[in-house]
């Protein structure tokens, strides 16, 4: 009975955890999609080059999934070295002051809804066990074996915008010229649907309202760029 608030808080971190990078696996590879898709059929607007298209999306594809990368990974670190700093500041804590720690671990506990006298022995047996972890579990909601890791975040976000980036890609330089935008258009807001509804999922939201609001900002997306494309083309830019 003791370990059951430890281990609740671990497997709902755990859980919390599996939720965040599906949700933004899933937006990642929807940013890759509408970014993408934007593009191409913006540069489609101007030129009917399959070469040029390839040579944009391909440039596209890598600089939306480097810097996506690189922006996890900065953030992520950035959250790590967070979760650190807690980890040191709560050890020194228990160093200079065992029995205040043990007293707020108790409250802690208490909160959770055991009983005074049960919070204050689990407590005493779970700082015997592992006073850093359990305060680390317990109050600051972290496993300190399982510390968010920067490079899983970059490698996810990297592979996700590319998957989402090769649908509208190869969407735009594989049918033929007469029908590759519309191809083009219709695979994209058939993938901004299905992320659309994954999100909602995720967030446990009515799908319908995400689904229709994320193929609307696609559209909105591709008429503006390719409206700007076929200004430029016209003009001879």
């Amino acid at each position: 009975m003791t370990d059951a608030p430890l281990d609740d808080s671990a497997h709902e971190g755990g859980l919390g955890s599996r939720l965040n990078w599906l949700r933004a696996a899933v937006l990642g590879a929807n940013d890759g999609v509408v970014s993408t898709a934007g593009l191409v059929v913006g540069v489609a607007g101007a030129t009917e080059s399959r070469a040029t298209l390839l040579t944009a999306g391909l440039a596209g594809l890598l600089a939306g999934s480097m810097s996506m990368a690189a922006g996890e990974y900065v953030s992520v670190s950035t959250q790590r070295d967070s979760e650190k700093a807690a980890l040191a500041q709560e050890k020194r804590e228990l160093r200079e002051d065992p029995e205040a720690e043990l007293d707020e671990l108790t409250a802690l506990l208490s909160a959770r809804g055991l009983s005074s006298d049960v919070a204050r022995e689990a407590a005493v047996q779970l700082t015997e066990r592992d006073a850093l972890r359990a305060h680390a579990r317990v109050e600051l909601g972290i496993d300190p074996d399982d510390l968010t890791n920067p490079w899983h975040a970059a490698w996810a976000s990297f592979l996700a915008f590319t998957v989402g980036a090769l649908l509208p890609l190869l969407a735009m330089v594989l049918p033929p010229t007469a029908a590759r935008l519309w191809v083009t258009v219709l695979s994209v807001l058939a993938a901004l649907a299905l992320t659309g509804w994954w999100s909602a999922r995720l967030g446990e939201a009515p799908p319908g309202r995400a689904v229709l609001r994320n193929m609307a900002g696609g559209a909105l997306a591709m008429a503006v760029t390719y409206g700007a494309g076929s200004l430029l083309g016209a003009a001879g830019v």
